[in-house]
């Protein structure tokens, strides 16, 4: 049994939170992708359930970094068509559910985030909480290890996950110094040379588990699927003004799949 399927007893089911026209609650790209990468995004989207509207939000909420990671679903797209390797990407906000955290946190279903309320995350009710859990975590959770457990009995290399995600210049009133951070913890491996690499020619200031940090217990995508397991995986950061265009989402791709070459010499291109 999946350590996520353990809901309550006793919690009366609503309907369902999906209905005919709304996304899927996992996109999956290059599906059947060779290299050994399964790239992931899991503050992806910033799209929301017919049925929960916009959870009391004004539009102009959507546009910004509390709803999704600004930039990092593009930076994905073509990190997976780069390297012909498998992605994952979430299909609803952040602001629903919160697939990036274990189930006992509080931000789970942020009733607040960076400051504002978010009105249809209050009072929340156990069966609407676990109508969310339901449509939307249980899938991703399932989906990744799927792909991984797949990906692991193929044959070929041990898969490396990736996770992609963005970050405010700002937080909390204090600017951020780095253009990319890579999270990871326990064996460097990979992100060590990986972050010399984006490093390389002094111009990139790389933020090593910065501005967040593997190493704080979250129960979050990369711990549960790679680091908790013994699996290997860490997550890239990417500055959310420098990939805010079309234009910046290509350049990252870009520099970020020329230094994974250099970390990942068994990928054929």
């Amino acid at each position: 049994m999946y350590l996520s399927d353990c809901i309550p007893t006793g919690i009366v089911t609503p309907e369902p939170l999906l209905g005919p026209g709304d996304a899927p609650p996992v996109i999956e790209l290059n599906r059947d992708g060779a290299a050994p990468i399964l790239f992931v995004c899991d503050h992806a989207s910033r799209i929301f359930p017919t049925s929960l509207g916009r959870l009391d939000l004004s539009p102009e909420i959507l546009d910004l970094h509390v709803a999704y990671d600004i930039g990092a679903a593009a930076v994905t797209r073509q990190l997976s068509e780069t390297f012909d390797a498998p992605a994952l990407l979430a299909g609803y906000s952040r602001l629903v559910i919160d697939l990036n955290r274990g189930l006992d946190q509080p931000t789970l279903i942020p009733e607040y985030s960076d400051g504002i309320a978010i009105p249809g995350n209050h009072g929340l009710s156990e069966a609407g909480r676990a109508a969310r859990i339901k449509a939307l975590y249980h899938p991703w959770h399932r989906t990744v290890a799927a792909r991984l457990h797949r990906m692991e009995t193929s044959g070929g290399p041990a898969p490396v996950l990736i996770g992609l995600h963005s970050f405010t210049p700002v937080m909390a009133g204090l600017k951020r110094p780095w253009q990319v951070g890579v999270l990871w913890d326990g064996d460097g491996t990979l992100p060590r040379p990986l972050m010399a690499a984006l490093a390389a020619g002094g111009e990139i200031h790389v933020g090593d588990n910065m501005p967040y940090s593997a190493r704080n217990p979250s129960g979050g995508t990369l711990e549960t699927h790679a680091l908790d397991v013994n699996r290997s995986g860490f997550s890239i950061e990417i500055r959310q003004d420098l990939v805010a265009d079309e234009r910046g989402c290509a350049e990252w791709a870009g520099r970020v799949a020329e230094a994974l070459k250099q970390v990942l010499p068994y990928i054929k291109h």
